[in-house]
């Protein structure tokens, strides 16, 4: 049984941007941040990468699922096998597919196989419940940027955007104590973000990431392109909402006739001016805008971000954040909430009917 009061976690993430996987140590009780702890990070190899890569959109039972898992699986055993003293792992796993209103949510990893393996507790299936009872099962992470925000001592609002995969941001007031309570948080994603730019870069040039945007930089923004992507019945939707890692795959094909560096800074735009868009929803203004994810290294995309919004744009490392691993510090967070049945989502965050706390538990020795 696991001691009352503040746990020391180890949180995990593996984004849809296929780099690796992070991991990071949180003191907490679940309510609040006691300290920040070590971190590392494993990159994905390209086999490992390719793996992962050719089962999205996939379902448990749909070929290369099993293969994927395997890989997930393998990768954070060997990251987390390096850490001594955690109490717990929060283990998000990899997304492979998310339909919230459809067929649900899919990660891949199985937490029960982590626990055989490390003979630590797994808090693991963090999005599923949410997406039984109506929600979108996503942006997880508004609970513990509300902990952050109080962490900070911030007394203003503030807006986190991290920038992955997928974008998705949470405004924060962090004068209101419970992250679930009305008003706290308003939590959404915004639209595609390093995902169709690293597509982009890899069928084109073989290479990961348009490093620093620095081809994006040499480009001329497609108008016309960049209006039809505006125009997407995505942006009519009221918050929250969330989305897939895909579902903006058309704009890549939007995107085929123009040369390298314009279509690079095409859907670097779309990235910024899907988070402008965003910032109309916002219940007041912020004081500003703290960016995490691989998307802050992207200085075109920083400078975009900072032209289109109302407020100042930093990355979360001004306040002595972590911007490379703030989403696996908030599983490892996360991981303390469910086990003491505390909630990690409510209708402010991803739409679901009432405040719910997701999750499943394996420990060392249940039967897998």
């Amino acid at each position: 049984m696991l001691k009352a009061g503040t746990l020391r976690v180890l949180g995990t993430m593996s984004g849809t941007s296929l780099d690796g996987v992070d991991a990071a140590f949180v003191e907490t009780d679940g309510k609040r941040i006691f300290a920040f702890g070590p971190s590392a990070y494993r990159p994905y190899s390209e086999a490992e990468r390719a793996t992962i890569r050719a089962a999205f959109g996939r379902w448990p039972g749909e070929a290369g699922v099993d293969e994927a898992a395997e890989v997930v699986e393998t990768a954070h055993a060997a990251l987390l096998t390096g850490f001594d003293g955690a109490d717990l792992v929060g283990f998000h796993g990899q997304t492979l597919a998310h339909d919230p209103g459809g067929r649900g949510t899919h990660q891949a990893g199985d937490g029960a196989v982590l626990a055989a393996a490390l003979g630590l507790p797994i808090v693991w299936d963090f999005r599923s419940a949410d997406v039984r009872l109506g929600g979108q099962g996503a942006p997880l992470a508004p609970f513990f940027h509300h902990a952050c925000a109080r962490w900070i001592s911030a007394d203003q609002p503030l807006v986190f955007l991290n920038l992955g995969g997928v974008g998705n941001l949470t405004w924060v007031d962090p004068d209101i104590t419970a992250p679930e309570a009305p008003g706290a948080c308003l939590a959404f994603d915004t639209g595609p973000a390093n995902a169709p730019i690293n597509d982009l870069m890899l069928a084109r040039r073989g290479l990961a990431q348009d490093h620093g945007g620095a081809l994006a930089a040499k480009g001329q923004v497609d108008q016309a392109i960049l209006d039809r992507f505006l125009s997407h019945r995505f942006f009519l939707k009221m918050p929250p909402k969330s989305l897939d890692r895909n579902d903006f795959h058309g704009l890549l094909a939007d995107v085929q006739p123009l040369d390298d560096a314009d279509a690079a800074a095409t859907l670097t735009a779309a990235c910024a001016a899907s988070v402008a868009r965003g910032a109309e929803h916002f219940p007041s203004a912020p004081a500003q805008i703290l960016v995490t994810g691989g998307g802050r290294h992207n200085q075109t995309l920083m400078h975009m971000l900072a032209e289109s919004l109302p407020c100042p744009v930093l990355p979360v490392e001004s306040v002595g954040l972590d911007g490379d691993m703030l989403e696996a510090q908030a599983f490892a967070y996360l991981a303390v909430r469910v086990l003491r049945g505390l909630p990690t989502s409510c209708p402010s965050t991803t739409g679901v009917a009432a405040a719910v706390g997701g999750g499943n538990i394996s420990y060392p020795g249940d039967d897998q």
